[in-house]
């Protein structure tokens, strides 16, 4: 059976493409997961693919790394799927499935993957140290104003920011705006922390017991 994952970091961004790709390939049923976990734990939609798969399986990706955020997090996830005895194939990789000696076969895919997650890893890393380079030069300028806070007035989680507001001038506790709204307690203590100092909230009301 051939077996798709497909994987975005946040729900602001768009499975279609990868999904599109994975069917025009032939998989038969595609787990989409969306989020940016740091283990297979914190991806359910991966965890269960691993679950689900079985030997002479084809687990399909777009690219390599939507099994893993580095090197180390894909090898592992490859070493999982090697253990039910399916094998893996990356769209965006060549392919050796014409090759008839498997070893050979799974030799030189070996290999491919092995180069790319090096030179993944080595963007990465260049990335990262960009970043940081700007920061420090922003810091040093006085322009660094630190990441933008999700949960505010003008932030890209505004509209739960609101709900949230409200719903702790209304009156209700923690625990019910959690449920309602689908964010974490720790989350919401926050947001009225914030919302106090910018005085988006004043005196909330007494909090009614559920």
């Amino acid at each position: 059976m051939k077996i798709g994952y497909a994987r975005v970091s946040s729900e602001n961004q768009n499975l279609a493409r990868q999904i599109e790709a994975l069917k025009k390939s032939g998989v038969e049923k595609i787990f989409p997961e969306k989020v940016s976990g740091k283990s297979v734990q914190n991806r359910p939609e991966l965890k269960k693919m691993l679950e689900f798969i079985r030997e002479k399986d084809i687990v399909t990706v777009l690219d390599l790394d939507r099994l893993g955020r580095n090197a180390q997090d894909i090898t592992d996830t490859i070493n999982l799927i090697q253990q039910k005895e399916a094998t893996l194939d990356v769209l965006s990789l060549p392919s050796f499935t014409d090759i008839q000696d498997v070893n050979l076969r799974g030799l030189l895919t070996n290999l491919v993957f092995e180069i790319y997650k090096y030179t993944a890893e080595e963007e990465r890393n260049k990335i990262h140290a960009r970043q940081n380079q700007g920061i420090q030069l922003a810091k040093e300028r006085g322009e660094y104003k630190g990441r933008r806070r999700q949960y505010s007035p003008h932030g890209s989680k505004r509209y739960l920011y609101k709900r949230v507001v409200q719903m702790l001038r209304d009156g209700t506790n923690i625990a019910q705006i959690a449920r309602s709204t689908g964010v974490q307690r720790r989350q919401i203590y926050r947001i009225k922390e914030y919302a106090l100092k910018v005085g988006d909230l004043g005196t909330p009301k007494r909090e009614v017991n559920s």
